[in-house]
């Protein structure tokens, strides 16, 4: 077992990071530690006093360091963005431990054709089961719970949708699943080629996909392919840039994309985490309170 120790991190805080909405393979086991796989790991973040500990079984520190972005500076991206903005500022405020995960890309753009018209506690429950019927079990040094990798482009292109469908409870997405993994497995979606292509080139690819519309699309972007200038609209981040930018004005997700990119710029992908992070943690709460009053 290995140990990766962390000290002064002012950005780095597990549930920040595992819980806002933008990877799916993470296990919460209490406020401060989470397990979580990469790549074919099974691993645990410990937030513990100041530090962060990363532990389990890997040979090359510096690929897990890589994962969770560790040589950008994020008190210069919250700065940037706090200045003359309190609104983002007080979203940093609530959520400046968030990092922006380098995940495999291919990983990514399944998760997020899963993604759409579902909820995160589904998307995690399909990519669990598809996992365990088509990935390969992985080295699990903590206990004797079964982890599995991410089923490769191959395995879900030979895959049956309606074995996805009933043992992975993935609905209308399994044909998509499959024909999605298809397109990559023959070389037409080619993710080393998309990255060094603009915006507009990776839409017109991405858009082709059964299941990638304009919001998967951003996800992919921002998440699968580094492009921080993209700014996915879900139905928290309608609700927070609503509420809070548009005085409770109701808007279409198109304009409220082109205006958090016309706000954030470059930093948009890092922006739209914060306010993702603020508003839904922040209307559970308020959820919670209203069942206690209920319940008393």
């Amino acid at each position: 077992m290995n140990k990766i120790i962390l000290k002064g991190q002012t950005s780095f805080v597990p549930s920040h990071i595992f819980e806002c909405g933008q990877a799916f393979r993470w296990k919460k086991l209490d406020d401060k530690a989470y397990r979580f796989i990469f790549r074919d790991m099974v691993l645990e973040a410990h937030a513990i006093d100041d530090s962060i500990e990363i532990v389990g079984d890997f040979s090359d520190e510096y690929e897990i360091l890589n994962y969770f972005d560790l040589n950008t500076d994020y008190d210069a991206i919250k700065t940037k963005l706090s200045l003359n903005d309190e609104i983002i500022s007080k979203a940093i405020d609530f959520g400046g431990g968030m990092r922006i995960l380098k995940q495999d890309p291919f990983e990514t753009y399944i998760s997020f054709i899963i993604s759409a018209n579902n909820q995160i506690k589904n998307i995690k429950n399909t990519i669990k089961k598809f996992s365990q019927m088509y990935g390969e079990r992985l080295n699990n040094p903590f206990d004797d719970e079964e982890y599995y990798a991410f089923p490769t482009p191959l395995a879900l292109s030979n895959a049956k949708p309606e074995d996805i469908k009933e043992y992975a409870r993935a609905g209308f997405r399994s044909e998509r699943i499959v024909i999605a993994s298809k397109m990559v497995q023959e070389g037409i979606i080619n993710f080393d080629e998309l990255k060094e292509k603009s915006i507009d080139d990776i839409r017109k690819t991405l858009l082709e996909v059964p299941g990638i519309g304009e919001k998967v699309f951003q996800c992919i972007l921002l998440f699968g392919l580094g492009r921080t200038d993209s700014f996915p609209v879900d139905v928290w981040v309608k609700r927070v840039m609503e509420e809070l930018y548009y005085g409770g004005e109701e808007r279409n997700k198109k304009l409220i994309q082109e205006d958090g990119l016309r706000r954030f710029g470059d930093l948009s992908g890092y922006a739209q985490q914060y306010l993702f992070y603020y508003m839904r943690e922040n209307f559970k709460k308020m959820k919670k309170e209203e069942k206690n009053v209920d319940n008393k």
